[in-house]
């Protein structure tokens, strides 16, 4: 109990349960609308944000914030309108993001930066300015949803339902992009970039071993997602690992067990 004394564990829990309610949020409109490989995409590519702060001097959680945005309108933008097929986009955007990071990394002036806590996450150093970015999103998506639920998720399953309804249907899209890219960089810190995808999909295609509806996975994503992070702090900081990677294994082993029981169950 003396490890929960701490300002920084109390910070890392703190931190995991709004990232696991963004997360959660976001990523079951990522699972419903199969959006899985751009969220992957985006990640990597706010790689080349964090490389330009680092060489421009300037915060790299914001500059891969601006980065990764942009990523994603450039995405939605050129499989909607340029007639580029939507995966052929997402990895042009992935190669572009890794190597424009290598290449600024490389040439920032003085000692290379230190990225393992960026590329495979640490949760123990998050600080009191990230908890409250990511508690200004919480509040943003949890209003946004609140009003706009069934819109989202008439986007989310059908498109060309939702433009017969007359609803502004390329907005929706545009703001949904926007708020997976804040996400994924807001997260960044919790598993990393190399990891991130995984905690947008996993805990969202557990709980749909149980349920369709669409509310009940998002509550139950959190669930899951915050009880993975705490396990896999209590679990790292006992056997001295990386957080983030032991993050996803009992988010992949919880899934697994779950998945194997309700096999069982139907037999």
């Amino acid at each position: 109990m003396e490890l929960f004394q701490y300002a920084f564990f109390q910070n890392a829990l703190l931190g995991s349960l709004l990232t696991a309610i963004a997360c959660g949020i976001v990523g079951t409109y990522i699972v419903s609308r199969r959006l899985v490989f751009i969220s992957g995409g985006i990640t990597h590519a706010s790689f080349g944000g964090l490389g330009l702060g680092f060489y421009l001097g300037m915060n790299p959680i914001v500059m891969a914030m601006v980065f990764a945005v942009l990523s994603s309108f450039c995405v939605e933008w050129a499989s909607r309108t340029q007639n580029i097929r939507e995966d052929s986009a997402i990895a042009g955007v992935w190669s572009l993001g890794m190597a424009l990071g290598v290449i600024f990394i490389f040439l920032t002036p003085g000692y290379a930066p230190n990225l393992s806590a960026y590329l495979f996450g640490n949760i123990l150093t998050i600080t009191t300015a990230d908890i409250l970015w990511i508690l200004g999103l919480v509040v943003v998506l949890a209003i946004v949803f609140s009003l706009f639920l069934r819109e989202i998720v008439y986007v989310a399953f059908d498109r060309d339902f939702a433009l017969t309804r007359g609803l502004p249907v390329r907005w929706i899209e545009y703001a949904m992009m926007c708020f997976v890219a804040i996400t994924i960089v807001l997260s960044i810190r919790l598993v990393g970039i190399m990891l991130l995808m995984s905690l947008l999909t996993l805990p969202q295609i557990t709980m749909n071993l149980f349920t369709s509806d669409f509310k009940k996975i998002i509550w139950g994503s959190i669930g899951i997602g915050f009880l993975g992070c705490v396990c896999g702090l209590l679990l790292s900081y006992f056997l001295n690992v990386p957080s983030g990677a032991f993050i996803i294994l009992f988010l992949v082993v919880l899934f697994l067990a779950l998945k194997a029981i309700k096999a069982l169950s139907r037999r």
